[in-house]
């Protein structure tokens, strides 16, 4: 399987609380911002697209237990995608601290993670999907397995909140695989990590 990484970021790179805030689920330091990201149909048709594409999912502890206490709680919609992939794909969650995860079809790696997610990638199938989870992010890119980084900008300004790209670490290029822009001003670009960039001198 191909690892996907999809993230919601704000034009100043904030990935914190795009969606409206969770209950029971704290969000990292004081963050009062949440609810920024905003989908116009051309956005949900592509986020729509990339959810048709996964075969199984990758997260972190707090973007698993959002993601449990609102999509794992929902009630069958009958048109969506995203809530047909989530319900009916395996679940794996990076974390030594998660015990009897309440949401079906999930597994907790919480011995060598990296061995397992290689052996996740090496088996048949489309893509092995990682949705926001910036600290697993953060690690999974300067671990090298990351095959494609899905990025959806939204045209705001959050001003604070942890950033997908902390203010020092590992420089690195991409390859652009493709990009969009929609109505409403969301741009999404494809990425595959290309080694290291090029500086001129």
């Amino acid at each position: 399987m191909k690892l996907t990484t999809t993230t919601q970021v704000s034009v100043d790179g904030v990935m914190q609380g795009p969606g409206a805030p969770v209950p029971g689920v704290a969000e990292r330091g004081v963050f009062k911002r949440s609810g920024w990201a905003h989908f116009d149909k051309e956005a949900g048709t592509v986020m729509g697209e990339i959810y048709r594409r996964a075969d199984a999912f990758l997260f972190g502890r707090l973007t698993y237990e959002a993601f449990a206490g609102t999509w794992g709680t929902w009630d069958d919609p009958g048109d969506s995608p995203i809530w047909t992939a989530l319900h009916t794909r395996r679940k794996y969650v990076a974390s030594t601290t998660l015990t009897g995860p309440r949401w079906a079809n999930t597994t907790v790696l919480s011995g060598d993670v990296a061995a397992a997610i290689r052996e996740l990638k090496a088996r048949p199938g489309g893509e092995l999907q990682v949705h926001g989870s910036g600290a697993l992010f953060q690690w999974l890119l300067n671990n090298d397995l990351v095959d494609e980084i899905n990025l959806f900008t939204f045209p705001v300004v959050v001003g604070q909140g942890t950033r997908l790209f902390p203010d020092t670490g590992r420089d690195r290029a991409l390859a652009l695989v493709d990009s969009r822009a929609t109505p409403s001003g969301v741009t999404i670009q494809f990425y595959r990590p290309a080694g290291r960039p090029k500086y001129a001198r």
